[in-house]
């Protein structure tokens, strides 16, 4: 898609995959949401790969107020629990104080997005057909890899129409309570990914600070 079109932002591949971050306290509460913009991120979605060409992928978008409060419950309660946990992202200690700074900055957030979640003009859960709960790994990673690449891409589509996204997966902490909220057959259909959408306030992300890549490459060899 061209980056000049009417709507879109002025962004370069590299920035756009530098820059797509997961924006809580700069999304937009107050500024409604064109279905048509999101109905095209999940189109733009769905050029992404999918196993075995099967396209499982569903999306279920949330507008309504009274579905998006059942689902901010369920999320905030999932959020109680984990806040208390020792993997909670304020708790972790990186060993470096720059990195511990933005540990912190990212916590303070995170618990922003807990109490104002409801809020969101919009909440998509990206689901899948199926279930892999009892079946063999590449089953569960067929499924999860079916998914996740679609949902990433609607992030970046979301990001270039000038909307803010966050990756959440807290809320399958609170399955049930969360596909009873939108009446999503749970025996049938895998959650995979929450994120609440809204326009964003302001459009001038940077790339975040991330471990060096030679820190994380294995050559030929773990």
């Amino acid at each position: 898609m061209n980056a000049q079109a009417p709507g879109l932002l002025n962004l370069t591949p590299l920035e756009l995959l530098t820059t797509t971050r997961s924006v809580r306290k700069r999304l937009d509460f107050e500024r409604p949401l064109d279905p048509a913009v999101l109905r095209t991120c999940v189109a733009i979605a769905l050029q992404a790969p999918s196993g075995s060409n099967r396209f499982p992928m569903q999306f279920v978008i949330v507008t309504d107020e009274g579905r998006r409060r059942a689902l901010a419950d369920a999320y905030r309660i999932a959020y109680e629990g984990y806040r208390e946990s020792p993997g909670y992202i304020g708790a972790i200690d990186k060993g470096d104080p720059e990195a511990n700074a933005q540990q912190q900055r990212t916590a303070r957030s995170a618990d922003y997005l807990a109490e104002h979640f409801h809020r969101s003009p919009a909440i998509v859960l990206a689901c899948g057909l199926g279930r892999a709960d009892d079946g063999p790994p590449d089953r569960k990673t067929n499924l999860l890899g079916s998914i996740a690449p679609g949902m990433w891409s609607f992030m970046l589509a979301a990001r270039l129409h000038g909307l803010g996204t966050c990756w959440t997966g807290l809320s399958l902490r609170e399955e049930r309570r969360t596909a009873d909220a939108v009446g999503i057959p749970i025996d049938e259909v895998t959650i995979a990914a929450v994120t609440p959408v809204a326009h964003t306030r302001g459009t001038d992300f940077r790339p975040a600070l991330r471990p060096n890549p030679d820190d994380v490459i294995h050559w030929e060899v773990w």
